[in-house]
């Protein structure tokens, strides 16, 4: 039908349009042509008035909402961080506040074994001294004893000899008084 009718009017259609382009001046295409303007500025009007009432009303609350989601989110987000970042440094500060009382307590302890091993030390040496000093006690009073008793024994032995001298150059015995005299007065010379 409508190529009937295109056809019917198809000679007329050809004589109007190129009798219509030929008033113009040759300016055939409508948006550009100064009739059809006032229209067209109404269809515009109405496309961006209806464009505007769907944006605002249906696209920009919708947008607006995610941004708001968003946000919210955003600040949450921002929020736990802060307040777990606030636990680690409570955390870390407890953390060096232990360390510092254990290192504490370990130097106290350090120190507190270093005392009594000194002490034990001291009074092991002090023990080991007195052992020292008694056994040195001991062995002087021992040697005192044997340089007597040698002595004693030397001074009888120097006066045999001394006896047993004298007579065999004078081939007589000399008196055991004169002989201990001598022999007594020579131990104190030499003492």
């Amino acid at each position: 039908m409508a190529e009937s009718h295109g056809e019917a009017k198809g000679g007329e259609a050809k004589g109007t349009a190129s009798a219509h382009t030929e008033a113009d001046g040759g300016h055939g295409f409508p948006p550009f042509s100064k009739e059809t303007f006032p229209s067209q500025i109404v269809s515009l009007v109405i496309a961006f008035v209806a464009l505007y009432v769907i944006v605002s009303r249906v696209a920009l609350p919708k947008v607006g909402a995610v941004i708001d989601a968003r946000q919210k989110a955003i600040d949450g987000d921002l929020a736990e961080a802060q307040r777990l970042k606030d636990e680690s440094e409570a955390a870390m500060k407890a953390y060096e506040t232990e360390l510092a009382t254990a290192r504490a307590r370990a130097q106290a302890i350090g120190a507190e074994t270093r005392d009594k091993l000194a002490a034990s030390s001291d009074a092991e040496r002090k023990a080991l001294e007195d052992s020292l000093a008694a056994k040195l006690a001991a062995a002087e009073k021992s040697i005192a004893t044997t340089r007597a008793t040698a002595m004693s024994n030397v001074r009888g032995i120097a006066a045999d000899a001394a006896s047993a001298i004298v007579q065999q150059l004078t081939g007589k015995a000399p008196a055991a008084k004169t002989v201990e005299a001598a022999v007594d007065a020579s131990l104190k010379g030499t003492a």
